[in-house]
């Protein structure tokens, strides 16, 4: 089962992009374990929304607008994800709970959010 371990942030928060090299090391030490143990299929970090190479493309109606960055007004958003592949929830909640630890230690508070992916075989079902 694949599933998106996905982090949220206040980008208004310095410290939220600013990590330090403790924060690094341990996240690297993380991510090292995850690769060993062979459930991570990809993770990276997320640029603040407030930096120019940020875009945002609303649909709606049948027309679609698509407006660059910064966006400011943004208090809360993803700022990184980890894909894994994993047994079922309960191991993929494990690896976000410590995934959440990195974070509240440097940070003190974070919001992680574990959602299953739908793949092709989901959606072949439904048909």
């Amino acid at each position: 089962m694949r599933f998106m371990i996905m982090h949220k942030l206040d980008q208004n928060n310095p410290a939220a992009y600013s990590p330090d090299a403790a924060f690094i090391a341990t996240m690297g030490a993380f991510v090292q374990e995850m690769t060993d143990a062979g459930v991570l299929l990809a993770g990276d970090g997320l640029r603040p929304t407030s930096k120019e190479d940020a875009t945002r493309i609303t649909a709606t109606g049948g027309r679609t607008t698509v407006t660059d960055g910064p966006f400011t007004e943004t208090k809360e958003l993803i700022a990184g994800f980890l894909m894994v592949e994993v047994r079922d929830k309960a191991e993929a909640v494990e690896w976000a709970r410590r995934y959440a630890d990195i974070f509240t230690a440097s940070l003190g508070e974070v919001e992680v959010d574990v959602r299953r992916v739908t793949e092709m075989a989901d959606l072949e079902a439904l048909a």
